[in-house]
């Protein structure tokens, strides 16, 4: 199948000027995927939150704390007063996350964005169902991850409201550059805080 999937839910709502765009990463490290996703995320909402956060599926290559340093300097870098770095939102469990968020702004239609590499997973994370009942899904095609109708049914079934966002984001990989290391994948302003810690085997181009 197409990247995409079903005509329903390619179809992006117009902004409303109260979504909340939520995208938590492992930032380990961030790509210049990352930033593609965060400043193509801030043509299509009015504001975008971040956090660092662990993934209990993944063995992680540097400490949450220094993870949440590498993904504060892309934020700074980009340097959007819509755009934030919210790390008390961090939860392994991405519902517990929505639950933080919707308290926090309760006004707000929050928008919960994953890239398409993972539409076939959320239905396997902790209490998928109520994490979908609460937010919209916002789901990006990374290149190289096409997004399956399959999946995207799956989740309808769960009660997901689906937004296939209109971005096409670079087929960078955080575990590629853990593998084999290359610093043309790194945005630059996360340079001092990766030789500040020795971080993945990478050294200042």
């Amino acid at each position: 199948m197409a990247p995409g999937g079903g005509g329903e839910a390619r179809r992006r709502r117009p902004l409303a000027v109260n979504q909340l765009a939520l995208f938590g990463t492992s930032a380990d490290p961030p790509t210049r995927g990352h930033r593609a996703l965060l400043e193509g995320l801030l043509g299509l909402f009015p504001r975008v939150v971040t956090w660092a956060s662990d993934n209990p599926l993944k063995t992680h290559g540097a400490p949450l704390e220094v993870r949440t340093a590498l993904l504060a300097a892309l934020v700074a870098a980009i340097d959007d007063p819509r755009l934030s770095l919210e790390q008390d939102l961090s939860s392994p469990w991405a519902v517990e996350t929505l639950e933080r968020a919707r308290a926090r702004w309760p006004q707000q239609e929050v928008v919960f964005v994953v890239g398409s590499d993972l539409a076939g997973q959320i239905h396997r994370w902790k209490r998928a169902d109520a994490l979908l009942r609460g937010c919209r899904l916002g789901i990006t095609c990374r290149q190289g991850w096409p997004l399956l109708e399959a999946d995207l049914e799956r989740l309808r079934g769960l009660g997901a409201r689906v937004d296939v966002l209109p971005l096409a984001i670079p087929a960078t990989a955080s575990s590629r550059i853990r593998q084999q290391p290359d610093p043309a994948q790194v945005p630059p302003e996360l340079w001092p805080v990766l030789l500040e810690h020795n971080l993945y085997g990478l050294s200042a181009p």
